[in-house]
Formats: C-alpha cells, sequence, structure tokens
C-alpha cells in the first residue's frame, strides 16, 4: 500500500518588514511522505518570504523538473525558482538557465552546499541567493508542528520571529553566497 501526502493548513499573519509586505495567508500544504518536518517548514517559510503576485508551490515531488516554490508572472513566465534544502550542482544550473532569478532557502549546512557546487558548471552561479533558515527555530517550530497550525511570522533587520499560540521563536535567516570569490 503506497504511502500518502499529509496536508497541512497554516494561516500565517506574515509581517516582512524587510521587505515591506504584510499579509494574511491561509496555506494548504501537502507533506510528502519521504519530506521531513524541517524540509516543509523551511518550505513554508520561503513562501512566505518570498511572498507576491504568481507565487505557488509546485506538484512537489510528483515533479521533480519543477522548484518547490516558484513564482511567475501575470503571463505564466518564471521569475523566481525557490529551491530548498542543498539541490545538486545540475539542478542549479538548470534553474539559473530557466529563471532569471534563483533562490535557495535551506534548512541545512550551507558550507554543504558550497562544496558541492564547487568547481561545478553552474550558469550564473554568483547570482544564486542562498538564506540558511537558523536551525534552532526550525526544530522548536517542528516541536510545535500540527496539521492546523495558526503562526505569525516575522522578518525584521534579518531576523525571523515565529509566534505560534502563546510561544515566540526567533533566529537568525543568514545570507550566503556559492561564489568562490566570497
Amino acid at each position: 500500500m503506497a504511502l500518502t501526502a499529509t496536508i497541512f493548513t497554516f494561516e500565517i499573519d506574515l509581517a516582512d518588514v524587510d521587505r515591506g509586505v504584510y499579509e494574511s495567508l491561509t496555506l494548504k500544504v501537502a507533506q510528502h511522505p519521504s519530506e521531513t518536518e524541517d524540509y516543509l517548514l523551511t518550505r513554508v517559510l520561503a513562501y512566505c518570504l518570498e511572498y507576491r503576485e504568481g507565487i505557488a508551490f509546485s506538484k512537489g515531488l510528483s515533479e521533480p523538473d519543477e522548484p518547490p516554490v516558484v513564482v511567475r508572472d501575470l503571463t505564466g513566465a518564471l521569475m523566481s525558482w525557490i529551491e530548498i534544502g542543498n539541490p545538486d550542482a545540475a539542478r542549479l544550473h538548470k534553474a539559473s538557465k530557466a529563471s532569471p532569478r534563483v533562490v535557495i532557502y535551506t534548512h541545512k549546512d550551507p558550507a554543504q552546499l558550497k562544496r558541492a557546487v564547487a568547481g561545478e558548471r553552474v550558469h550564473k552561479l554568483e547570482t544564486i541567493e542562498v538564506h540558511a533558515v537558523d536551525r534552532q527555530l526550525l526544530a522548536d517550530l517542528a516541536q510545535r508542528l500540527e496539521r492546523r497550525m495558526k503562526m505569525g511570522v516575522t522578518r525584521t533587520d534579518g531576523e525571523l520571529y515565529i509566534a505560534v499560540d502563546s510561544d515566540s521563536l526567533g533566529g537568525a535567516l543568514q545570507h550566503h553566497s556559492l561564489s568562490t570569490a566570497s
């Protein structure tokens, strides 16, 4: 018998002070059986932190050629390819050729990602944005994960603050470069 996805509903009050984005979001997110909680939560946070008109989750692991999160303009043209975790160099090369903007939100050690792409052929490697979500913040949030959650997500001065029930969690959102010159 095949395992099925678990559906989560997130009601999120987003206050992205750094970008001037303030929205109330309701997200229904399917977690594939092979997807970790850290990956799921990083995917949800990436959606929030990249929120703009045209953003969407892909069909997930059933569509391996699609990014986990995508932004398209009104014509359907790809504007942002948003990866989660530590994608390999070939996937980043493909993403950079397909999209004018590639962003990675990682819940893993960004040094591993940098080592994995070092010396590999990746189109416009120096333009790929990498954001590392604080691992302790994700661990704390994973402990509170429920199928139906209400959260407040705030980004200000590069810091993330997440309110869940009466708890306030916080951590850094660190920016990294994959370029060997950095």
